[in-house]
C-alpha cells in the first residue's frame, strides 16, 4: 500500500467509487453479458434463449446504471483533477462507451415494442448485440489504461498528434486485454445468472455449458493480462504478486472461480451464482487496491486530488441521505418487477 492510510475521508470516497463499480459490474455487467449471449444464441432453443435473456434484464436494466452515474458524480465532486484528466485524455473511449449504453438501451426498447416483422427485429437485435459487446470492451480498456500509468496532464500540453495523445494510450495490448477480460467476466456472470433464472431444464443446460466455457475463458485471459501487467502496469503487477494482500486477493479469486466451476459442474446453480459474484468482486477490488493510493497513476493520488474537506463532508452527508432513499427504492423495484417477470 506504499505507506498510505486507508482511514481518511478521501480514501473513503475512493472506496465508495470502487464499491459502486463493483455493484455496477455485478448488475449492469451481467446485463451486458446477456446481450452477448443474445448475439450468440444458437440451436433449436435460440428464440427461447433470447426470450429468457429479455425477461431477465428487461424489468430492471435502467436502474442498474444508477451505479455508473454515482461513480461519475463522485469523481467530479470529490476528485476534480482526476475527473478532468480522465475526461480529457480518455474522451474518445468514454464517449463511445456512453453511445454504447444509449444504443443498447434504446435498441432493446425498440425491439420490444416495434413491429414484430423479422427484418425489424433483426435490425434492433443486431444493434443491441453490438452495443452490448462494445460497451464492456471499452469500459475495460478505460480501466486498463488507467492502470498502465501512462496518463499525465503534461500529455495535453505537448505539441503531439491527436492520435498519439488521445487514441494510442487505450489501444495498447494491456488495456485491450483488460477490455476482453471485462467482456468474458460479464458473459460468465450473465450465463451463471441465467442458469438460475431458467425454468426449463434444457435452457438451464444451455447456459450451464456457456457459463463453463466462459469461466475457462476468464481464467485464460486473466493469466494473459497478469503477464502483460508486468511490463505495462507495474503498480498492479507488484500489488498482485507481492505481500499478504496480494496473496489474499489471488487466493480469494482462485477459490471463488473454482467454487463457481464446481457449482456449475454439480448443477448447484445457487452456489455457483454466489461464487461467481465473489470472483468478480475480487477482480474489481484487486484492481482498485492494486493501484492504491493512486487514482490515476503515476501522478494523481487520492489525497492529492481530493476536494476540500468541507466538500467531502457535505458529499458524505448527501451519500448517506441518498443511500437511505435509494436502498429501499431499489429493493422495492427488484421485488415488484422481478416478481412480475417471474
Amino acid at each position: 500500500m506504499r505507506g498510505a492510510t486507508l482511514v481518511s475521508l478521501p480514501a473513503f470516497m475512493a472506496g465508495v467509487i470502487a464499491a459502486s463499480l463493483n455493484i455496477y459490474a455485478l448488475s449492469a455487467g451481467a446485463d451486458f453479458g446477456g446481450g452477448i449471449w443474445d448475439l450468440l444464441a444458437t440451436g433449436p432453443r435460440r428464440d427461447k434463449q433470447r426470450t429468457l435473456i429479455a425477461d431477465a434484464i428487461g424489468p430492471i436494466w435502467e436502474a442498474n446504471h444508477v451505479w455508473m452515474i454515482l461513480v461519475v458524480v463522485l469523481l467530479f465532486t470529490a476528485f476534480p483533477p482526476a475527473f478532468a484528466l480522465l475526461m480529457t485524455i480518455l474522451h474518445v473511449p468514454i464517449t463511445l462507451m456512453l453511445f454504447g449504453i444509449v444504443l443498447r438501451g434504446s435498441s432493446f426498447t425498440f425491439r420490444s415494442y416495434d413491429s414484430r416483422r423479422d427484418v425489424v427485429q433483426r435490425r434492433w437485435g443486431r444493434i443491441f448485440a453490438i452495443a452490448s459487446t462494445a460497451t464492456p470492451l471499452l469500459l475495460g480498456c478505460i480501466i486498463g489504461t488507467i492502470a498502465t500509468g501512462v496518463l499525465r496532464s503534461t500529455q495535453v500540453e505537448l505539441d503531439a498528434a491527436y492520435v498519439q495523445v488521445y487514441v494510442r494510450p487505450w489501444l495498447r495490448p494491456f488495456p485491450v486485454g483488460v477490455g476482453v477480460l471485462a467482456l468474458a467476466l460479464f458473459s460468465f456472470l450473465a450465463a451463471v445468472y441465467l442458469t438460475v433464472e431458467a425454468k426449463e431444464d434444457a435452457l438451464r443446460e444451455d447456459f450451464r455449458t456457456r457459463a463453463l466455457l466462459a469461466s475457462v475463458a476468464v481464467a485464460a485471459i486473466a493469466l494473459l493480462d497478469l503477464v502483460l501487467a508486468r511490463s505495462s502496469a507495474p503498480l498492479v503487477w507488484s500489488e498482485l504478486t507481492e505481500g499478504s494482500v496480494a496473496t489474499l486477493l489471488r487466493a480469494g479469486a482462485a477459490l471463488a472461480a473454482l467454487g463457481a466451476m464446481v457449482g456449475l459442474w454439480r448443477r448447484n446453480y445457487a452456489a455457483a451464482r454466489i461464487a461467481a459474484i465473489i470472483e468478480v468482486s475480487f477482480v474489481v477490488w484487486g484492481w482498485a487496491l492494486g493501484q492504491f493510493p493512486y487514482l490515476v497513476p503515476p501522478d494523481v493520488t487520492i489525497d492529492g486530488a481530493a476536494a476540500p474537506s468541507l466538500t467531502l463532508r457535505l458529499l458524505a452527508i448527501a451519500l448517506f441521505v441518498g443511500l437511505v432513499l435509494l436502498a429501499p427504492s431499489l429493493r422495492y423495484l427488484y421485488r415488484v418487477f422481478k416478481k412480475t417477470a417471474g
